[in-house]
């Protein structure tokens, strides 16, 4: 399963870990490459139909759309129902 979020899309990011040395510039702190993944929930949604569950990025958990969504006010977008990929 992707590591992408269904409503918004986030994913994850090339990062660095720097490690800070506390000696002189010639001993300079290594630089790793590392991932900083979305940070994912498993939501799910009860809709007339039946369940949904999705994976959402808890930033989305919290906007008023998604609430709205939940709560039964607004009917699931037909984008948020597409599984994500790579599309490699």
């Amino acid at each position: 399963m992707a590591k992408i979020c269904q409503v918004s899309g986030k994913k994850a990011n090339k990062a660095k870990h720097v490690r800070h040395r506390h000696s002189a510039w010639k001993f300079r702190a290594p630089h790793k490459n590392r991932w900083q993944h979305a940070n994912l929930q498993r939501v799910t949604i009860q809709t007339p139909n039946g369940k949904v569950r999705m994976m959402v990025a808890a930033s989305v958990i919290k906007t008023e759309e998604f609430s709205m969504v939940v709560c039964g006010l607004k009917p699931i977008p037909k984008a948020w129902l597409v599984k994500p990929s790579y599309n490699i």
